[in-house]
């Protein structure tokens, strides 16, 4: 590096270097490494010709400060952020010194930047950083990746995977083998060149990353790493039930506590049902919601709207009247399906126009049994399923009969289902999941076991039901399947039928992997991913053990669907880095019924297959080197909790509705039994309580926070937004609004002690923060901590016990006789 300065005094350099401390960590590329080679390597690769001399000349600007420039393009792209901190070597015997350096405008911004960069470090000199970082309570930068623009490189030490420099006109890259492979290291050599060349071809074009990216690369990711094709059978669904109804009639399809439907059974009663749709004037593609409870009559009534050429819309009837009404009307729904028992809040809600039926009286309706024989194409309308929505209303994802099909092929593929098969339905019908649950074991001569809801909630209760109707497949949202373990781990229970299990809807994390293989050595654990708008997973990873890496993999593309991992323009990013997932093919749905804007925003055509519809998730993802996709997070504010997608936008809109609130925040906590939603609100609003019952009104209970607490004002950035990130410590700090012990309040019989051990335990809080007087879901408690509570105490309580008895007082006088005896010292 040439160029000499005068040194400022000590204090401007101290000011310096603490700027450039404050900007962050550095930046390093990402693993590429199929194996865990060892040693280092050399890649050498020429740098384009005169494309460093012409900028720097076109620009005024030393030829360094361009070489600097592309390693900070390089960096932005391989890290997804457009500000990086390099690494930069400036003397042969001294440390690297951190660079930061802006990518967000165009090569020549940039190229300025690295010399205002370059500037800096000959101006206020290498002072002694390890000491100024410890004095000032800052991390030092750990680099992985140092360049040198003016030499050769020496070799990587242990911190280091890759080390850069140029000599000769040649661009040297030593790099460690158990981080790069050789292949990778060409491809970050190649960026370096592709970035000079753009820089020297415009300077005043964007950088962007996905510029970097070779016709080789982009056509490997598009074609091979995107998905394999599948040819669909010229079926539907319900063609494919009742082929399998006339060839076994007496197979038994689907149980519940102890009721069974066989498969003419099945058959005659859709059809029947179908009919007194069509009768009555539903058209193709009409809209038929069905507002049962997970029974048999469910499975019927979901057949025959299929069979009908209907769209399938499940509702669950404990949902609010208001948001049962919502959703209907979105819909453009005329007819509902229901049972008795589950008709309150469909009946209090406001259908005008709407043709309400039980199952049962549409079966009576009709006495013929015969398919209707209604021809249903791929690309007709098979079901919607809401989910929440950012702008306060649930949007309804539309998917089609291909689509549909083309999922339910890659579970029976992927999880193994054949002829005899049992697989668990557990999943509430709001949820997308629950639709394979149901049918895919059926499709291949299986049988489904619907699980009761109260067996669910009693995590005992539900592994007897495993145990005892021989459940060989199971799928569950990880944070129950943490609840599953821990049962397991407790108790030890011998589940011989079962031969797969399936993980989806929130993050899976290695830990629970770890625990699972320990439990369940020879039981695979399939991570499943996918969205609602593409007909549901469209990646499995069938794990035997566990996976390398910190994250677990979510799998390669199940056959018909093509996944993309690309930039704000659609553009595919460099292997490995960080990127926006979207999907094509068959398994994109629609869009959003009745609602042209949000489909506009992230439904369009695929810029890289004509006649295809792509769909944007807002995940973002980076590909592995062994061809599986990695889940990174969202950047947005939809959540997944307990695996249900959910919008913050909707809630915060549902809270300043509530009389008195003039500012609300909504954020993720990580609390005892779970991520959990917390609420801020300023204004006047009316007490926690209150709140969460107002919202109880408009929203499902899992959208209800947990926690609602009053600051005023909220936390602002510097920008002026709401400070998320510190309404989330807080939130974690302040999980509930758990009392100070107070004299009187503590256990005054064996049977409060052992319960208020259990809950202090389970919702991790000290011992004397916990009281007799408390409530459960006051402290922190909800659905799932309610079931870790039961197994805490040894089953002494039922589910239902706690959520109908949750002051802990009341509670502990479930317990048995003998354990509600005054304790010595206690109060009588």
């Amino acid at each position: 590096m040439t160029g000499t300065a005068t040194t400022p005094d000590l204090g401007a350099r101290r000011a310096h270097w603490t700027r450039v401390l404050q900007t962050g960590g550095a930046t390093a590329t990402p693993r590429w490494a199929a194996g865990t080679g060892r040693g280092t390597g050399l890649h050498e690769a020429a740098l384009p010709h005169g494309a460093v001399d012409s900028v720097a000349a076109a620009l005024g600007v030393d030829p360094g400060a361009v070489l600097l420039a592309a390693h900070g393009a390089v960096l932005a792209a391989l890290s997804g952020d457009t500000g990086v901190t390099a690494g930069l070597v400036v003397t042969a015997d001294g440390p690297p010194l951190p660079v930061p350096l802006h990518t967000g405008g165009t090569w020549a911004d940039l190229i300025h930047d690295a010399a205002s960069a370059l500037d800096g470090v000959r101006a206020y000199g290498a002072p002694d950083l390890p000491a100024l970082a410890a004095e000032l309570g800052l991390p030092l930068p750990e680099f992985g990746t140092v360049f040198d623009p003016d030499g050769a490189p020496g070799a990587p030490d242990d911190e280091v995977a890759l080390r850069l420099g140029v000599a000769d006109g040649r661009l040297l890259l030593r790099f460690r083998r158990d981080t790069l492979d050789p292949s990778a290291t060409a491809r970050i050599a190649g960026y370096h060149a592709t970035a000079l060349t753009l820089a020297a071809a415009d300077p005043d074009a964007g950088v962007t990353a996905s510029a970097l990216v070779g016709a080789e690369e982009r056509a490997f990711q598009l074609g091979e790493l995107a998905g394999r094709p599948r040819v669909l059978p010229d079926r539907r669904v319900p063609d494919l039930l009742a082929e399998r109804a006339r060839s076994a009639p007496d197979e038994v399809v689907a149980e519940r506590a102890g009721a069974v439907l066989t498969r003419a059974g099945l058959d005659a009663r859709a059809n029947r049902v179908a009919r007194t749709l069509l009768e009555g004037g539903l058209q193709p593609e009409d809209v038929v919601a069905v507002v049962t409870e997970r029974t048999l009559d469910w499975l019927v009534a979901v057949l025959a709207v299929l069979r009908a050429g209907g769209a399938y819309l499940p509702v669950e009837p404990h949902f609010p009247a208001g948001r049962i009404s919502t959703t209907l009307t979105r819909a453009g729904c005329r007819w509902v399906l229901t049972e008795d028992g589950a008709r309150e809040n469909l009946d209090a809600a406001d259908l005008p126009g709407t043709s309400v039926l039980t199952v049962a009286d549409a079966v009576t309706r009709s006495t013929d049994e015969s398919d209707p024989d209604v021809d249903i194409g791929p690309e007709r309308l098979a079901y919607l399923y809401f989910t929440s929505g950012s702008t306060g209303e649930p949007k309804g994802a539309m998917c089609e009969h291909a689509g549909m099909l083309n999922h339910l092929l890659a579970k029976i593929e992927d999880l193994g289902l054949a002829e005899g098969c049992v697989v668990a339905q557990t999943a509430p019908q709001c949820f997308d999941i629950s639709l394979w649950q149901l049918v895919a074991g059926p499709l291949v001569g299986g049988r489904t076991v619907l699980v009761e809801q109260e067996a669910i909630l009693d995590v005992a209760r539900l592994v007897g039901t495993l145990a005892e109707r021989g459940v060989q497949v199971a799928q569950l949202v990880p944070s129950y399947l943490e609840v599953l373990l821990t049962y397991l781990e407790a108790h030890p229970t011998a589940l011989p039928d079962l031969r797969i299990v399936s993980a989806t809807g929130e993050a899976l994390k290695r830990e629970l992997v770890q625990r699972w293989f320990a439990t369940m050595p020879h039981v695979p654990l399939v991570n499943a991913y996918g969205l609602t708008e593409t007909s549901d997973d469209t990646n499995h990873a069938v794990l035997r053990e566990v996976p390398d890496g910190d994250r677990v993999p979510l799998g390669r593309p199940v056959p018909g669907v093509r996944v993309y991992v690309v930039d704000a323009d659609l553009a595919p990013v460099p292997l490995g880095a960080p990127g926006e997932i979207v999907f094509s093919g068959v398994c994109v749905g629609r869009g959003y019924v009745n609602d042209p804007d949000r489909t506009a925003a992230a439904f369009g055509a695929d810029p890289h297959r004509p006649g295809e519809r792509l769909y944007r998730s807002g995940d973002h993802g980076r590909w592995r080197p062994d061809g599986q996709l990695e889940f990174l997070g969202r950047r947005d504010t939809q959540v997944k909790i307990r695996g249900f997608r959910i919008e913050i936008g909707e809630i915060e809109n549902a809270l300043l509705r509530v009389p008195g609130i003039r500012d609300a925040a909504v954020v993720v906590a990580d609390l005892p039994g779970g991520p959990q939603l917390v609420a801020f609100q300023a204004g006047d609003g009316p007490a926690a309580e209150t709140v969460r019952a107002e919202l109880a009104g408009s929203l499902p209970a899992y959208m209800v926070p947990s926690a609602v607490h009053r600051l005023d004002p909220l936390p602002v950035t510097p920008n002026g937004k709401i400070d998320r990130r510190a309404l989330a410590v807080l939130a974690a700090d302040a999980p509930a609004p758990a009392p100070a012990p107070v004299a009187g309040t503590g256990p005054r019989t064996p049977a409060e002690e052992r319960v208020l051990g259990a809950v202090a335990r389970v919702l991790d809080l000290p011992a004397d923060a916990v009281s007799v007087e408390d409530h459960f879901g006051d402290l922190g408690g909800n659905s799932l901590s309610a079931v870790k509570l039961v197994i805490a105490l040894d089953r002494a309580v039922t589910i239902k016990d706690v959520l109908e008895h949750p002051v802990l007082t009341d509670l502990a006088g479930l317990l048995p006789a003998d354990l509600n005896g005054h304790i010595r010292g206690g109060e009588s």
